[in-house]
């Protein structure tokens, strides 16, 4: 059972996130994840997991898509 309280829902007692911080948290992670993809490519950081060492390009396509679903969630936390 939910109800609406002022600014936030309550659940079974506690409290939940509303989709504006929702979009607004994982939209700020995914910029840092971009940003990390970018320094990474700036940098020229490499990446090994076990013996196998990360091409770049991957970085490339993180960036990109972390890029948008940060963009895409700011833009839904402005419009929330």
């Amino acid at each position: 059972m939910w109800y609406q309280c002022g600014l936030h829902c309550i659940c079974n007692g506690y409290a939940a996130m509303s989709e504006k911080s929702f979009a607004a948290i994982t939209a700020a992670i995914f910029g840092i994840v971009a940003l990390l993809h970018l320094l990474r490519l700036v940098m020229g950081w490499s990446v090994v997991i076990e013996a196998w060492t990360v091409p770049m390009w991957f970085s490339w396509i993180g960036l990109v898509v972390a890029g948008a679903l940060s963009y895409f969630g700011t833009r839904l936390a402005r419009r929330s």
